[in-house]
């Protein structure tokens, strides 16, 4: 009789120790039970955004008890395709992902929705028509980030004649934020005459190409009054470019940039960038979030955008010591 009691002991605490070594209470439970598997594209390491932007995803995965399987595209569609078709062979729950470009990306995402993996976009679009192809797209609205930025400017030069003379850092060439910050950005300067778009051309959001290309417009445009850059990276580099040609960046040409990530932020307190629109790359918590509501087949919205501000000199050095990223 003993021997049948402390067999049946030993039975329960073995349960319970397989119990624990499963998902815990905290954890996100997948479809069919066990823990949660998520599979992740970058887009890449392009910029601090995008490095915020990967901690904050991956330290929310870890604090919701999610399995992370994370790929760095190094800014190339075709590795974001082969990485999501890796996730559908891995049968991951889900997979999330930052397109490097909008388009192109129909025929990998109907392969992930006949595999019945669920997929949400983050922080960038596709312009797939199909809009079943994705359960919710995560992220800031770039059109509206262009537009910020083009009614600072409007305000700012309002009681000069002009002509007032622009060269724009746009992003990498067919991604949405490049799209839709260049499009909210004409939009919002589109009704007065005297702003001028002289010179634009990409920058692919990094500090390098951002200082290669401004170098470029300065030695073809030497009248340059004002500096739209797509991100604050580009925003940068093009600084170092301004003062190795002898000017004065932020008085000799007024800076334009979006996203406040620490370094713009600075420099924005130094008055070398004049006026920066906020767009934050700690999407992790919502995304994981959005991940338990889609796999618990709840209703998500179509679209959730991100709340933003944006950013003065004198707002800038009032929360630069606070910032996260």
């Amino acid at each position: 009789m003993l021997k049948k009691i402390s067999a049946l002991v030993l039975a329960g605490v073995t349960a319970a120790a397989l119990t624990s070594c499963g998902t815990s209470d905290s954890g996100a439970a997948a479809p069919g039970g066990g823990k949660t598997t998520m599979g992740f594209s970058q887009v890449g390491a392009e910029s601090g955004w995008r490095t915020a932007n990967t901690k904050s995803v991956q330290e929310a995965a870890k604090a919701a008890g999610i399995d992370l399987k994370f790929s760095d595209a190094q800014q190339k569609q075709e590795n974001q395709i082969k990485a999501i078709r890796s996730y559908i062979q891995q049968k991951v729950d889900v997979i999330a992902f930052s397109p490097v470009v909008e388009s192109g990306w129909d025929t990998v995402l109907k392969e992930a929705k006949n595999a019945n993996i669920p997929v949400i976009l983050t922080d960038r679009a596709v312009d797939s028509a199909d809009k079943t192809l994705y359960k919710t797209f995560l992220g800031s609205d770039f059109v509206e980030e262009g537009r910020k930025a083009g009614k600072w400017l409007t305000e700012e030069y309002k009681a000069e004649a002009g002509p007032v003379n622009i060269v724009e850092l746009q992003g990498t060439t067919g991604s949405a934020p490049a799209n839709d910050r260049k499009a909210g950005f004409a939009e919002a300067i589109g009704s007065d005459a005297k702003f001028k778009v002289v010179a634009s051309q990409t920058g692919d959001f990094t500090r390098a190409k951002g200082k290669e290309v401004m170098e470029a417009f300065l030695k073809s445009t030497p009248d340059i009054d004002v500096l739209y850059a797509h991100n604050d990276d580009m925003a940068l580099g093009a600084i170092e470019a301004i003062e190795g040609a002898g000017k004065v960046p932020g008085k000799d040409i007024k800076i334009i940039s979006v996203d406040a990530v620490k370094d713009g932020m600075q420099a924005l307190a130094d008055g070398k960038i004049s006026f920066i629109v906020e767009c934050s790359p700690l999407l992790g918590p919502q995304l994981m979030d959005l991940t338990k509501k889609v796999l618990a087949k709840e209703e998500v919205p179509a679209r959730v955008v991100t709340e933003e501000t944006t950013f003065t000199q004198e707002q800038a050095k009032k929360v630069l010591a606070s910032r996260q990223y």
